[in-house]
Parts: C-alpha cells; sequence; structure tokens
C-alpha cells in the first residue's frame, strides 16, 4: 500500500491518464509530479523537440542560476513560511514580517545559538562520568575533522550536558563523495513510442468519462506531499570536481537533514578517542558509557494549531503525522517516499513490504471469508451434522477415567455445526489457493522490492566493508591476517574455534527445543487431568462441557507459557550470539534472527502441532488406553472431531497475541513518556516545559529498540506462519491478520513519529534475512496444509465413504445424498463390560433408557467385540490410511509444481522496469558527455577570449 507518484504539472493543458502522463501530439509523455513553482517558458513543441533530439538541450545548472523551466526544488523548499528549513523565499517573507531567519532558527531548538547552522547531530553524555579525558580526545579529533560543536546544559538536570554538532558544507561535500552519496543532477523525462491518433481519441474520452466519476479515495492529497527530488531527477555519486552537473540551489538544503545525519554518523565512527588500533569509533563510546545517547533531531513537532490544508506542513514530521500516522488516515496508502526520506531506506522497505503483505492479504481474506460463509450456508443442507443431531439413540463412550458420563451423540450437535464452517468441500480449495498465494505474494514482492530500489536508487548500491565487532577484536586482537578486500591486518579467529562455538550455540538451541517440548507435555498432562476435574464439577455449564473448558483455559494457559518464554529465549538467544562471536554486525544481527525466530516459532506453535497432529491419534480404544507414565489416559478428540480444539487453539492465541503485541508496542512507549512528562511537571512546574528546546524534547523520548526493527518483522513473520501454515483449519486467520495491520501499520507510524527518537537513516538493499525465513515458511505451509487436510479433518474419511461404503458406491458420485449413514460408519461398537477397573464410570446408563448400558460408541475403524478379533482394524481404516497417504503426496507435489511453475513464469524484473533502467543508462552517459562537452567549449571560448592557448588533451 504506497502511494503513486506518477503524474503531470505544466503551464497550461493538462490531460490525465491512467499511467500518470500527458497526451501531447499522439506522444505520450510519462513524467514526475512537477513542483508548484512558476509555470513554465517552454511550450510543448519544444519538450517533444528536446526528446526527439535525445536530450541535447542540456541545461547545466549552477548555484548563481535563477531562472530554469521547471525547476527542481530543494528538500525543504514546500513546506510552510514558518518551518524550520526555509528557502531564500521563506526568508524574504520573513524578513518583511519583521523578524530575520537566525532569530526565528534561535527559537525553534534546530539551529546553534547563531540561528545559521543547523544541527545534524547530538550527543548527550552526564558532567558526573568519569570518562572525561576520552571524551575530551574524541571531541577534540571531531573539531579537526571539521565538524562544528556547541554545548548546552539541560533545562531539568544540570548534570546532563548536550553536544550539537554541524556539518559544513565542505566536510558534507568530502565525506559524501568518499560515501558516494547519489544526488539529483537532472529531472527524468520518460516518453513512450508513438500512439495512434484512434488510441489517444479513445482515452481522451475515457478521461473525460472519468472526471464524473469519484475521486479515489485512497490516493494521498498531491497538494499537500512536497515534491520529492531525488525521485524526480537521476542522481549520481556525488562529485565535487564534476559540482557544477548537479542541480544546488541553496548549499544549506542540498543534502536533506537524513543524509547529514548519516555523514556526521559516518565520521563519528571514524575518530579515535584514545591511542591505540582499535580505539576507535562513536559506538565503543557509547558501550562504555563515555556517551549516554547519540541522535539525530526530528525536525520539529509534529502537532500544529494550524491546519495543514490551510497553512501547509510545519515541517516533514508534521507532515508525516498527519498523512501517515494519524488515525483519520488509516485507509490511504502510505507516503513511502517521504518515510524514506525522513527515516532512510531501511525502515522505508520495512512500511514498504508491510504495506505490500497487507494489500496482498485482501484475496486471502476474502476466499477465507467465502469459505467460512459458505459453511455457513450449506450448513442445513450437511448430511454429516444432520445425523450429528438426530443421533438421539447413539450413546458415546465416556471421555475420561470415571467421572466423565456416558453421553448422547446429538449433544455434541452445536460442535459438529461449527466444525463445518471451517471443515467443508471449500477447504482443500483453500488450501491450495493459499498455497500459491504465498508464492505469488514472495514472487511479486521480488518485483516491487526491485521497483522501490530503482526508485529509491538502490539498485548499484551496495554495502560498505562493514566494521568489525569490538568484542570480535578484543577476544582475537592476538592473532591477524590479512584482510583480502582492505589489504590491513586483521583479527582473525580460527576455525577449529569457530566450529566448536558453533557446535557448544547448536547444543543450546536443541536444549531450548527440549524445553519447549517439556511445556507442551505439562500442558498435555494438564488438559489429562483437568477434563476428569471439570467432568466432576459442580457447575452444570461447565460439567456438560468439560472438554471445551479444558481446551479453552489449556490455551489461554499456554499463551502465559510462551509469553514467559519469550522473556527467557531473548536472553539466551543473546548468550549464544555473543558466544559464537560473529565478526560483523551484520553477522551477529543474522545469527541472533535466526535463533529468535527459531525459538519463537517453536513455543508458538508447538502446542498448535500437538493439537493438529497428535491428539486423540495415540489413545488406544476403550479397555485398553495408552496412558502417560501408566497412570494417565491420554486425551481424546470430542465426538465431532479434533478440528474444533485446532479451531480454538488458533483463534485464541492469534487474537491474543496481536492484542498483546499491539498493546506493548504503543503502551509500554506511552506509559514511559507520560512518565517522564510527569516527573518533569512535579520537580519544575508545567509551564517549563514549553520553553525545552527541540534537542531536550528528544532526549525524553523513548530510544529504538536496540535490535532496529527485529521485533516489528518479527511479530508479522510469525503472524505470516499463523496465516499460512495451518490456514487449512482456520481460514478466518488471513482475514484476522488483515484487520490487524491495518491497525499495524498506524501504530508503528504512530511510534516512529511521536513516541521515539528519530533513528538513524540507513540504507538497505531488501528485507535481509526475513525474505529466506518466509520462504521456508511458505514451504513448510504446504506440509502441513496437506497433512491437516488428510488427518485432522475428516474429509478423507467421508471422501472414502462416499465412493466406497456409501449409498452412491461405485458410482462415482460424492453428494450429500452419498453421506447417509456416514456418522454411524466412522463409529466403532464396545462392550460396557469390557472396561478396565480404572476406567469404569461411576454411572451405569440407566438414565438413557431405565436399563444399564451393555454397548458404547466411540470415534475409530474397528471390529465389535463378537468377532473373531475383537476391537481389531477394520478393512475401512486401512482404505482411509492409504487414502490419507495418497491424498499427502498427491496434494504436496501438486502444489510444489505449482510454486515452481509460479516462480518460473514471474520474472524478478519487471519488462518496463528493466527497458526503464537500460534507457536511464543510456541518458545519463549522454547527458554526462554532453555536459562536459559543453564545458570544454566554454573553456576554449574563454581562452580564446583571454588570447591564451589551449592544449588538445582531454582533462
Amino acid at each position: 500500500m504506497e502511494a503513486s507518484s506518477s503524474g503531470i504539472t505544466n503551464g497550461k493543458t493538462k490531460v490525465f491518464h491512467p499511467e500518470g502522463g500527458v497526451d501531447l501530439q499522439g506522444y505520450q509523455l510519462d513524467m514526475q509530479i512537477l513542483p508548484d513553482g512558476p509555470k513554465s517558458d517552454v511550450d510543448f513543441s519544444e519538450i517533444l523537440n528536446a526528446i526527439q533530439e535525445m536530450a541535447k538541450d542540456v541545461n547545466i545548472f549552477f548555484d548563481e542560476l535563477e531562472a530554469v523551466s521547471s525547476p527542481c526544488k530543494d528538500d525543504d523548499s514546500l513546506l510552510h513560511p514558518g518551518n524550520l528549513t526555509s528557502t531564500s523565499d521563506d526568508a524574504s517573507r520573513l524578513e518583511a514580517g519583521g523578524e530575520t531567519v537566525p532569530e526565528r532558527n534561535k527559537s525553534n531548538g534546530l539551529y546553534f545559538r547563531d540561528g545559521k547552522c543547523r544541527i545534524d547531530y547530538i550527543l548527550v553524555y552526564r558532567k558526573s562520568n568519569p570518562q572525561t579525558e576520552k571524551r575530551e580526545v574524541f571531541e577534540r579529533n571531531i573539531r579537526a575533522e571539521g565538524l562544528q560543536m556547541e554545548k548546552e546544559s539541560s533545562l531539568i538536570n544540570s548534570d546532563i550536558i548536550f553536544v550539537k554538532l554541524h556539518a559544513p558544507w565542505e566536510v558534507l561535500g568530502r565525506y559524501a563523495e568518499q560515501m558516494n552519496v547519489r544526488m539529483p543532477f537532472r529531472r527524468k523525462i520518460y516518453y513512450l513510442p508513438r500512439r495512434y491518433k484512434f488510441m489517444s481519441r479513445i482515452d481522451k474520452q475515457i478521461s473525460r468519462f472519468r472526471r464524473w466519476l469519484p475521486k479515489k479515495p485512497m490516493r494521498l492529497d498531491k497538494e499537500t506531499l512536497p515534491d520529492l527530488e531525488e525521485n524526480d531527477c537521476y542522481t549520481a555519486p556525488f562529485s565535487q570536481q564534476r559540482i557544477h552537473h548537479f542541480i544546488i540551489h541553496n548549499k544549506e538544503t542540498f543534502f536533506n537533514n537524513a543524509t547529514r545525519s548519516r555523514i556526521v554518523h559516518h565520521i563519528l565512527q571514524r575518530i579515535k578517542y584514545e591511542e591505540g588500533k582499535n580505539k576507535i569509533g562513536l559506538n565503543r563510546l557509547l558501550t562504555n558509557g563515555s556517551y549516554e545517547a547519540a541522535f539525530p533531531l526530528h525536525e520539529g513537532s509534529y502537532r500544529s494549531k494550524n491546519s495543514i490544508r490551510t497553512h501547509g506542513a510545519e515541517n516533514h514530521r508534521h507532515l508525516l503525522y498527519e498523512c501517515w500516522a494519524s488515525w483519520g488516515v488509516w485507509y490511504k496508502y502510505q507516503p513511502l517516499d517521504l518515510v524514506r526520506r525522513y527515516f532512510g531506506e531501511k525502515i522505508g522497505l520495512y512500511f514498504a513490504w508491510l504495506g505490500w503483505y497487507t494489500g496482498m492479504l485482501f484475496p486471502a481474506a476474502f476466499i477465507g471469508l467465502f469459505v467460512f460463509l459458505y459453511g455457513v450456508t450449506t450448513l442445513d443442507h450437511s448430511q454429516v451434522s444432520k445425523e450429528v443431531c438426530q443421533a438421539t439413540d447413539i450413546i458415546m463412550c465416556p471421555v475420561c477415567d470415571k467421572y466423565c458420563p456416558f453421553m448422547r451423540l446429538s449433544d455434541s450437535c452445536v460442535y459438529a455445526k461449527v466444525t463445518h464452517l471451517f471443515d467443508n468441500g471449500a477447504t482443500v480449495f483453500f488450501a491450495v489457493f493459499m498455497a500459491v498465494w504465498a508464492t505469488v505474494f514472495l514472487e511479486f514482492w521480488k518485483r516491487r522490492r526491485a521497483v522501490i530500489a530503482y526508485d529509491w536508487d538502490l539498485i548499484d548500491w551496495e554495502e560498505e566493508e562493514e566494521e568489525i565487532r569490538p568484542q570480535f577484536e578484543a577476544k582475537y586482537s592476538k592473532k591477524e591476517r590479512m584482510n583480502p578486500i582492505s589489504g590491513k591486518p586483521e583479527p582473525y579467529q580460527a576455525f577449529t574455534d569457530k566450529c566448536s562455538r558453533l557446535i557448544v550455540s547448536a547444543s543450546g538451541i536443541f536444549f531450548m527445543i527440549c524445553v519447549v517440548i517439556a511445556a507442551v507435555f505439562g500442558i498435555v498432562i494438564y488438559r489429562v487431568v483437568t477434563v476428569s476435574t471439570f467432568a466432576a464439577f459442580k457447575w452444570a455449564l461447565i460439567r456438560n462441557n468439560s472438554q471445551v473448558a479444558t481446551t479453552g483455559t489449556a490455551v489461554c494457559i499456554n499463551f502465559c507459557i510462551i509469553m514467559l518464554l519469550n522473556v527467557l529465549y531473548e536472553k539466551v538467544a543473546l548468550l549464544l550470539t555473543n558466544l559464537e562471536q560473529p565478526r560483523t554486525e551484520s553477522e551477529w544481527e543474522n545469527s541472533f534472527t535466526l535463533k529468535m525466530f527459531l525459538f519463537q516459532f517453536v513455543n508458538l506453535n508447538s502446542s498448535t502441532f500437538y493439537i493438529a497432529f497428535f491428539l486423540g491419534r495415540f489413545t488406544g480404544h476403550p479397555g485398553a488406553y495408552l496412558r502417560l507414565i501408566n497412570r494417565w489416559r491420554l486425551e481424546e478428540c470430542h465426538p465431532s472431531g479434533c478440528l474444533i480444539d485446532l479451531c480454538m487453539q488458533m483463534g485464541i492465541i492469534m487474537v491474543l497475541k496481536q492484542t498483546w503485541n499491539n498493546f506493548m508496542e504503543l503502551g509500554y512507549p506511552l506509559v514511559q513518556n507520560w512518565w517522564t512528562r510527569r516527573k518533569v511537571r512535579q520537580e519544575h512546574g508545567p509551564e517549563r516545559k514549553i520553553s525545552f528546546p527541540q534537542w531536550e524534547k528528544d532526549y525524553n523520548l523513548q530510544p529504538m529498540n536496540a535490535y532496529g526493527l527485529f521485533d516489528e518483522y518479527l511479530e508479522m513473520i510469525l503472524q505470516f506462519g499463523f496465516t499460512t501454515i495451518f490456514v487449512a483449519a482456520f481460514p478466518l486467520a488471513p482475514l484476522l491478520a488483515l484487520l490487524n495491520n491495518i491497525i499495524e501499520i498506524r501504530l508503528d507510524a504512530y511510534k516512529f513519529v511521536t513516541q521515539w527518537r528519530r533513528p538513524l537513516a540507513s540504507r538497505a538493499k531488501d528485507i535481509g534475512i526475513w525474505y529466506g525465513i518466509l520462504e521456508g515458511i511458505g514451504i513448510l505451509s504446504v506440509i502441513t496444509n496437506a497433512f491437516v487436510i488428510a488427518i485432522t479433518s475428516d474429509f478423507i474419511p467421508r471422501l472414502v465413504y462416499a465412493y466406497k461404503y456409501g449409498p452412491c458406491a461405485g458410482q462415482g458420485e460424492a453428494g450429500q445424498k452419498c453421506m447417509v449413514g456416514y456418522v454411524n460408519a466412522s463409529l466403532s461398537v464396545f462392550r460396557i463390560s469390557d472396561f478396565e477397573n480404572r476406567s469404569e464410570p461411576e454411572s451405569d446408563g440407566s438414565e438413557f433408557s431405565g436399563t444399564p448400558l451393555k454397548y458404547c460408541r466411540y470415534r475409530d475403524y474397528r471390529d465389535p467385540p463378537h468377532s473373531l478379533v475383537p476391537y481389531g482394524y477394520t478393512l475401512q481404516f486401512w482404505h482411509v490410511l492409504a487414502a490419507r497417504l495418497a491424498f499427502i503426496i498427491v496434494f504436496e507435489h501438486l502444489v510444489f509444481c505449482i510454486k515452481h511453475l509460479i516462480s518460473y513464469l514471474i520474472p524478478d524484473l519487471p519488462k518496463d522496469l528493466r527497458d526503464r533502467m537500460r534507457r536511464e543508462k543510456y541518458l545519463i552517459q549522454e547527458m554526462m558527455y554532453e555536459a562536459e562537452l559543453e564545458r570544454l567549449q566554454k573553456e576554449r571560448k574563454e581562452r580564446k577570449k583571454n588570447g591564451k592557448a589551449h592544449h588538445n588533451e582531454w582533462p
């Protein structure tokens, strides 16, 4: 779910098309949104000539150039006149109003005391901290690098010192060139081949008709969004030698705030604070406590007294709050380009993926709801449910020892109807659909990611050579070897040491999985013991629904155990990951991510796997029950089947976990920030809050999670597993996930904009290791859904009965009329006198017919007690077992073939994107060549005018 940025703005005529272009004399010109600046002096024929000549008329943008046709605006040029990054026009308006820009900037907390130098980064330390010498050396080296520094003490605690850093233009340019920061140098112009007049007329008629239709409510108002220059123009790595190629109207706003903070952070990571080879970088100073915090500033308040529609946005933070984080825009697309520019590509990619996942849930939720409604509409026509509800003469055996009574099969009528809602003829279709959906989702996400990577200039971006973790250096500093990339000596970990650590880590993972299995075993014992207790309960409601009460309480207890074990798993994962001693931060992050996902996935789904594949499968039969430790009789399924237990498990766990996660994500920062504000009001009075500068306001916010986006991704990946792995048993899972994600997007947006300090803008090309985990879940979902349909549900036994044993046997039909007698055929007969002493119920069943019962029924395919082999398996049992195995094999192979076929047919790069990339590469080469040629021609003219000779060599 993202905002489309296609559209046009020209001087006089506007003809809009669905793809965001303008029809000019039979040509289709696709352009980006132009800023609401001065109208163009160039008419359409000149634009067409420029396109046909392939950009031969190239304008070179200089700092002094003022009147340019359709100018690309600077970073903050479209903000409110009273904003925090005013352009020259804003400055003139402010001065006309009696207030200069420096005076206004002094009061907003985003500039130095002079009101001219913007604060790019904040360091925080306490004067009482003993690491004074390291800080002094570090700050002296900061000044040596050219950064400007200013210090302020806190208004509420004089012990807290804020160090404000500003990077001048010379420093920004030097390091931007070293970091290969891509900056805009020419506006993008796309065009398609000539179109026929007939098609153009049709498009015009369609556009006229669309004027009468209502506007798309999900699209953001284009007037409130600033012109995002980075997406409008071609970009190239910044170079000071070719600075005349780049679009520079104002040096102060050429690099946006996120880029400036990223450059300053890059510098701080390479400054020494002590003599020594490894005594370098801000991260080490944060680790040893020399500095308490380090963060870039938010761009002012996210609230404004004035309406954004009448007065515009005060700053980008305010704009993000109104257009993205506000609950009033929950139904609109996300302004991904603005999110990327404010928070960086890594966070932008997370929200792009979350929006894409949420959008793809719509068809899955619709089909799942259709399957559920199909079960509702066919409920009255279900032969199985009818037979269960009418089976008043069938008496079922007790489901537990002694205290559980005999019961009529008709007593489980409600559960049989509920089971039909989820286990009906459309279930198999939905399982196949969801397996294919998971593949389509991942394949189309790769295409969407490629488009985003192109728009955000991430195609050719490669991660820098990562720094070695300080812990790794400290551990292996004695043994070094040459780095093949940098050619410098670095610490080296021996292969045997690495293998031994990995073995210990794997053993720890195995032990924790055993802890999860032990917890599941405890839940099983609870269910076995509690079902007898509830069966003897004095309340009739609980006594008559002992199995449902047991399942419900067990699920709630299981949820509490899951949440408690999650806390333990995080500490164990940290311990094991640090024990492995990963070399770089990315290796550490991938190792920690894999462990945490494995722990939480097993913890969350272990009980679900038990209910789906083990509950009621190994109980034995009346008179020969299997027992735990030869004491507790294993739990049986409800007479209506085991699927109702699985549905309850998934529904309760999914709702509780999503509710808890959303509360903790937003509730915890809200409570923490409220408590901080409350303490300030109590100590200094409420009026002091108004005078806080921006750096102090941001310092009082909560820092971003220490693991970055790990918790956000983990929550969504676990939800994706719930949505796909057991979706055949709970078709409403995609609908619940969709509703949660619509809330989740706004919750995360609100948290990032209002409750957290501004995170450092960092770059990333994709979602990292999470994509491989998603692919693994997609493969696992095919296997689990095949087993759920074949083993947990009654789909296969019904199919076997319809074709082999029912009234339509041998006729090739399987309608509802063919299911007559199925319930009776699926129940076996047991002689009550064959009960074990410890299993014999207290009641003799005389309340049903007035005389003691001789026989009762149970779910299984076994011979009657008077046969040659009492209670042996019948031929129907072996037919059903063979059909189940055959279905699993056929289903898996069929779905895997479909998945691989879809993966093969869907290319990773859209064809139009591939063509655009090739054309852009060609145009960039042409533009750079022509710009350089024009520069040389100007130099030659100047030399001729001055009478100086020149060389013919290429510079």
